[in-house]
């Protein structure tokens, strides 16, 4: 059963989506998770979904739209922050563990949210497992790589530019988030279909998906650094990657320094088959439903 919900974070509202296991008993004990996606992404699209089959599994669990996201408030918005994101998880902790039928906590985070998951994991011990599925783990080595140093330091600028104006007039400077004919995009890649997934209304272009990013985001979407987060982590945690998955020896590394039980699947597929592809996705129920099954009853 899907329920549309709200909750507060410093005073601003977050809007998701409830998901139960059919017959849900108000008087029993479940565990539950958060669910959550890719960067940018709005809760219609990979955390839906998954969140549907975990709830299938028994699971109660919550995908939500990040503030400066979706339906969620917060402005600017399209603004990409770790720390705010940080700030919303643990406030959906505390929504999830406010049911009267959650007994434990858990996370698991598609790409990006994998390493917003990390961060949780250090930040919040009410987090009882974890699992990332396809993650996207960047490190300061990472952006120099895709940008070169020169361009992380003038993405840093065009932030505080952009940040600037912002607080003078209240302008926003907005760019795509996903391009295969802009180059000023945040990811552009000269390859027709390559985000097929974003740009595609069959897909994940959904209504309430909005493919921009904000300028004045770009110092804290580079500081995210989950890897320096790992070894901090001492809960079960899962990692589900594959090959053609986003930079999977930097899963591995991130694998490597967890301190906790701990279970590296590796699977097939490509990275957007992690999204919306029920041979992968399936999978990841899976295995994530097992583990966590395993580990927190």
């Amino acid at each position: 059963m899907k329920q549309k919900i709200s909750f507060k974070r410093d005073g601003l509202t977050l809007v998701g989506n409830l998901f139960t296991p059919e017959n849900l008993n108000e008087d029993g004990q479940y565990n539950a998770m958060i669910v959550q996606g890719s960067f940018t992404s709005v809760k219609e699209q990979m955390p839906n979904t998954y969140a549907e089959k975990f709830a299938e599994e028994g699971f109660v669990v919550l995908a939500f739209d990040y503030s400066h996201y979706g339906e969620s408030e917060g402005s600017p918005r399209q603004y990409e922050s770790y720390l705010e994101k940080t700030s919303d998880l643990k406030a959906a902790v505390s929504f999830l563990s406010d049911l009267p039928y959650v007994k434990d906590v858990s996370m698991v985070g598609v790409c990006t949210s994998a390493g917003n998951t990390a961060y949780l994991a250090v930040a919040d011990h009410r987090i009882k497992a974890i699992a990332t599925v396809a993650a996207f783990l960047p490190t300061p080595e990472l952006y120099n790589m895709m940008f070169l140093a020169d361009g992380v330091a003038k993405r840093i600028e065009a932030g505080d530019e952009a940040k600037r104006k912002f607080e003078e007039n209240g302008e926003e400077t907005l760019i795509a988030a996903y391009s295969e004919t802009d180059t000023n995009a945040v990811n552009y890649m000269d390859v027709k279909g390559a985000f097929d997934y974003y740009l595609n209304t069959e897909r994940g272009n959904v209504p309430n998906y909005t493919n921009t990013f904000n300028v004045m985001a770009w110092k804290t979407m580079l500081a995210f650094d989950p890897i320096a987060q790992a070894s901090e982590i001492k809960v079960p945690a899962m990692v589900l990657h594959s090959d053609e998955s986003a930079f999977p020896d930097n899963a591995k590394e991130f694998y490597s320094k967890l301190k906790g039980t701990k279970e590296l699947v590796w699977a097939d597929g490509n990275h957007y088959d992690y999204y919306d592809s029920e041979k992968q996705i399936d999978n990841a129920v899976r295995n994530v439903s097992r583990f966590f099954n395993e580990h927190l009853n």
